[in-house]
């Protein structure tokens, strides 16, 4: 057959093998082993070392360029900037902080691995201690995260800690690839240059950053601005580093970075997303399996020795993270979150291909790299996903606490307790603590109630802070001072019939929500009069109207249709962006959205409150 001729057969072969791979997963249950593996397992078979169908056309090589680039774009977007902010309000000891463990986890790998690279030179194995460094400290920071988010702990401390381990598993060994293809390919008086994609990537994000909201509200089924502007980020950047002598899967990755803190909406993520996955991806990784010469590296003795030395290289290098965990975290699941981490392929793929242009590598012992990352991915996650467990600190229900001991605060406490949520009451007023003592279980007395002893007590740690006394002015100051302290959501009783203004309006810009009882009861008794059958349907035992809001990617995409025990619910309105939308059965629900919706079951109620709003 002719190279001519060849040309479609391949690129058909490649895109049939990438719509079967995850068909064929599905069907025989294959969840241990990741998606772009599975893919580059498939291109061995259909390249070189198997059944050569698949050859190396020009087309094929240049989608699979331009999978590489969509991969990096995508792993900037993964990163979530929020979990490099101080956590004021979530109690736990700085010391042992997220980022913190994560940034002494990754140094240690680096110089474990610096360790054993010195090693293999010394061993006669491989000479490039800088290239086999930077290959020993790579994460594969895509598979980590689907990983995390299919065990739902990406929000927990101990997500974050592997996540944020990932980010710098993938981001110093980039920065460092392109000083090394610098210093390697004789410009290492510019190196300097590296920092001018960066300076690009500022001026866009503040270039844009203003105006990208009005890009989403504009855009159109035919005009799709937000993803233009994606794709003029990942050119413009990618231009820019190439121009300077750095490699362009760092423009990429600065490109996700300034398009994620753009703040794109949910569908705009998924969209870049659908077209990196559905298509530029996995011709990358099939076409990276297609070009491994498994033959040549069975039959070469140096090979054979070098590819369980690289595996126990990649494992050994992440070894050190297992004592960096367990300051916070128990043996198991700091064991499973090291064996996460030694999970690599994403930046290896492109490392290596650096290293081949520069002729600083073989292309035997760049296959033997490939093969040792791939068997790592495949046994890596497998160990994770069968040895962690959720401690019983991450299955906590949603934190309520509740400020001041009252006939209006205690019979909501002990309703709340029956439900999903974890309620303390804590109250200043010895006679009250005697009197509903007995009524609750997790009523405390503090002699002195201000923000100091609150913070000290812990009762800052949660997720509500119900500030129920009769005094305003106190508890204003403690509304104010619990925002300040990083509360989500504080919810301050403001009892006059007419509260001042000015009192309320700062307590509004400061994100306290107000209950003014006064208020309140003129608004029950105007329902009851013109609508006595919602106020049934509020009050009443059997049934009742509920909000949830949804913060579990899971469901994210998912026609109402679509949702699990929808046919025991009736959603009766979805309040998405500070607007209300009118629910059909073929709405798709977004990230974000807040469901407001009937049910009689109150277990139908807690199984969906839990499953729509467990973060992942």
């Amino acid at each position: 057959m002719s190279a001519v001729s060849s040309q479609p057969l391949s690129m058909f072969i490649v895109i049939l093998a990438a719509l079967l791979i995850p068909i064929l997963m599905a069907r025989f249950q294959i969840t241990g082993v990741p998606t772009a593996v599975a893919e580059i397992i498939v291109g061995v078979i259909l390249g070189k070392s198997g059944l050569q169908v698949v050859n190396t056309t020009t087309n094929l090589s240049l989608l699979s360029s331009v999978g590489v680039i969509v991969l990096m774009f995508l792993s900037g977007m993964e990163i979530d900037f929020s979990l490099f902010r101080p956590e004021k309000s979530k109690g736990a000891n700085h010391e042992a902080s997220p980022v913190k463990l994560a940034v002494e986890a990754f140094m240690v790998s680096l110089i474990v691995a610096f360790g054993l690279a010195l090693g293999l030179r010394k061993l006669g194995l491989f000479s490039d201690v800088f290239l086999a460094t930077i290959i020993f400290t790579t994460i594969a920071l895509g598979v980590v995260i689907a990983t995390l988010k299919e065990k739902e702990i990406l929000s927990k401390p101990i997500g974050q800690t592997i996540l944020l381990t990932a980010v710098l598993g993938e981001i110093v060994p980039l920065v460092l690839l392109t000083v090394y293809a610098s210093v390697r390919g004789g410009d290492a008086t510019k190196i300097w240059l590296i920092v001018i994609p960066l300076v690009v990537a500022v001026i866009l994000l503040h270039r844009f950053h203003r105006h990208f909201s009005w890009f989403n509200r504009v855009t159109k089924a035919t005009t799709q601005l937000d993803i233009r502007l994606a794709v003029f980020l990942i050119f413009t950047l990618v231009l820019v580093a190439e121009a300077v002598g750095a490699e362009n899967i760092l423009g990429a990755f600065l490109a996700g970075m300034v398009m994620k803190l753009l703040e794109p909406y949910e569908s705009t993520q998924d969209k870049l997303t659908s077209i990196g996955y559905g298509f530029f991806i996995p011709i990358f990784f099939i076409m990276t399996g297609a070009k491994l010469n498994l033959r040549e590296l069975l039959v070469n003795p140096h090979a054979l020795m070098l590819i369980p030395i690289l595996v126990a290289g990649l494992v050994i290098a992440k070894l050190g993270t297992f004592l960096v965990y367990r300051q916070r975290f128990g043996n198991r699941n700091s064991f499973a979150g090291t064996f996460l981490t030694v999970t690599t392929i994403t930046l290896v793929l492109p490392s290596l291909e650096v290293a081949k242009n520069l002729g600083s590598i073989t292309q035997t012992q760049s296959d033997a790299f490939v093969l040792a990352a791939v068997i790592v991915c495949i046994f890596a996650p497998v160990v994770f996903n069968n040895t962690f467990r959720l401690a019983k600190a991450d299955r906590i229900k949603q934190r309520v606490v509740i400020i001041g001991a009252n006939v209006m605060t205690i019979p909501i406490a002990q309703q709340l307790e029956r439900n999903w949520y974890d309620v303390r009451v804590v109250t200043d007023d010895q006679d009250s603590y005697h009197t509903y003592d007995s009524e609750l279980q997790n009523i405390y007395y503090l002699e002195q109630l201000n923000l100091a002893t609150l913070k000290q007590a812990g009762f800052l740690t949660t997720d509500i802070l119900v500030i129920g006394q009769q005094k305003e002015e106190r508890n204003q100051v403690l509304a104010l001072g619990a925002k300040e302290a990083g509360v989500d959501r504080v919810i301050a009783n403001q009892s006059s019939m007419r509260t001042a203004n000015e009192q309320t309006q700062a307590l509004v810009e400061a994100g306290v929500e107000i209950f003014n009882t006064y208020n309140v009861q003129a608004s029950v008794l105007r329902a009851l009069i013109e609508s006595p059958s919602i106020m049934q349907l509020l009050t009443g035992t059997e049934a009742g109207l509920f909000e949830v809001r949804v913060k579990n990617h899971r469901y994210s995409g998912i026609q109402l249709m679509d949702l699990p025990m929808i046919d025991q619910i009736t959603i009766s309105r979805i309040r998405r962006n500070g607007t209300w939308l009118t629910p059909h059965g073929t709405t798709v629900i977004e990230y974000g959205d807040r469901i407001i919706f009937t049910a009689k079951d109150k277990d139908v109620v807690a199984n969906l409150r839990d499953e729509f709003a467990r973060p992942n």
